[in-house]
């Protein structure tokens, strides 16, 4: 029996990188998933199956457009009637344009934005009401080293980041007195597809070497990350970003 055993989560951006790879992991403990997803149902199909095989008590996925603020409270009801409950809720979806500041458009601002913050947000808020009802749950944002330093071409990005931080903070003041613990996690550059994508080898080896452990970190230790702040280990950690990164903001 895994520590999770008899708990549900809701995982989004579930189809690949970090998402699938904190519900591999949950699934490992024991819990029942939900995996939600934009448009990626061949991708939320093949995790679904892969979280069964980790050990899953159960699991289930659903496409959910996560830019539509009503998508994002349906997404945390469909999950609730299927699992029967919802222990464990994990913000995890996330785009960024980059671009440089001064030519990003009013489209790119409120999609980052949408998806970034409101959406976890709006979850959030939509998952409360279960969790009282249950006694307690888990709230953990996937928020982001940048969302303490600074980055090129990513202001906006930066800036959803930096929201889901002190989000983070509000919530756990809040929430703490009845049983919802709330969490952060900041990761480093992570090799996943998002990170990796139109970068040529040398930069990539420049942003390695601007890293002290001298390389990017895996999804996996991500989801690992995400497991401990859900576990009982975690009881007294509230309120808190975790930065895992390879120490690359300590310069």
């Amino acid at each position: 029996m895994g520590e999770l055993s008899g708990k549900a989560a809701l995982i989004t951006g579930a189809s690949r990188g970090i998402g699938q790879a904190v519900a591999l992991r949950l699934a490992s403990e024991g819990a029942s998933v939900y995996l939600a997803a934009d448009g990626t149902e061949a991708e939320l199909k093949d995790a679904e199956s892969a979280c069964r095989v980790a050990g899953a008590a159960d699991a289930a996925w659903g496409v959910h457009d996560l830019s539509s603020a009503e998508e994002a409270e349906a997404m945390v009801a469909t999950a609730h009637e299927r699992m029967g409950r919802v222990d464990i809720l994990v913000n995890n979806a996330g785009i960024r344009v980059r671009k440089a500041f001064g030519e990003f458009s009013h489209d790119d601002f409120n999609r980052v934005v949408a998806i970034n913050l409101r959406a976890p947000f709006i979850a959030s808020q939509a998952v409360v009401p279960i969790m009282k009802s249950q006694g307690g749950g888990h709230i953990v944002h996937m928020a982001s080293s940048l969302g303490i330093v600074a980055s090129r071409y990513a202001a906006v990005y930066n800036l959803t980041k930096a929201g889901l931080i002190q989000l983070t903070r509000s919530m756990a003041l809040e929430l703490g007195g009845d049983g919802i613990s709330v969490n952060a996690v900041c990761p480093g550059p992570v090799s996943t597809e998002g990170f990796l994508a139109g970068r040529n080898p040398g930069e990539l080896k420049q942003r390695a070497r601007d890293v002290p452990i001298g390389r990017f970190g895996t999804v996996e230790e991500v989801a690992g990350t995400v497991a401990f702040l859900v576990s009982k280990d975690a009881a007294y950690v509230l309120g808190h970003a975790l930065v895992m990164d390879g120490g690359y903001i300590v310069h």
